[in-house]
């Protein structure tokens, strides 16, 4: 199974690509899609499209995980990361490739075991369960493999409960 993980931004738009082979996990990419603040907006947003479109085409994941929108104080970054989300959701919606959402503290609960863990320990828990060399860097591509290590784990069980709703009648 491979997973495009996706922590969505205007700026800086976190990706990272995991396959389960076996039982264990392994990073296939990882990285940043970034945008210039002086781009025009649409400018940004089809630059996102465009990468991912390009990580979708490449990979031929089975998912899409995406970061759920965070309301902080400030409305207006939300609304821009929204879009942002939004151009994931259309270039994996194009393709015919199912997307998920998870919340951050679904995501770090999922990876780190508490849904309350602090970036650095995403970080750490995200290296040691892929087996990397090194810290996943910037913390936007840890945080996108962090999304994909979070729905690579829950599909099986996902996939166990719809078969057993679909054999017991419950559909």
């Amino acid at each position: 199974m491979i997973v495009v993980g996706i922590d969505p931004g205007t700026a800086n738009t976190g990706y990272g690509v995991v396959a389960r082979q076996g039982g264990r996990m392994v990073a296939l990419d990882g990285g940043v899609v970034q945008t210039s603040p002086s781009a025009h907006p649409a400018a940004r947003l089809a630059t996102i499209h465009a990468r991912v479109s390009e990580l979708l085409d490449e990979h031929r994941p089975e998912a899409v995980a995406v970061e759920e929108l965070y309301f902080g104080a400030n409305v207006r970054s939300a609304l821009a990361v929204g879009q942002a989300r939004g151009v994931v959701l259309l270039a994996a919606g194009q393709r015919g490739i199912p997307c998920w959402s998870y919340t951050p503290q679904q995501i770090k609960g999922a990876v780190c075991g508490s849904g309350r863990a602090a970036k650095d320990q995403v970080q750490r828990m995200v290296q040691t369960l892929l087996s990397l060399e090194e810290l996943p860097r910037p913390d936007h591509a840890a945080d996108a493999l962090a999304v994909a290590i979070c729905h690579a784990n829950s599909a099986p069980m996902r996939r166990a409960l719809a078969r057993r709703d679909t054999v017991g009648g419950r559909r």
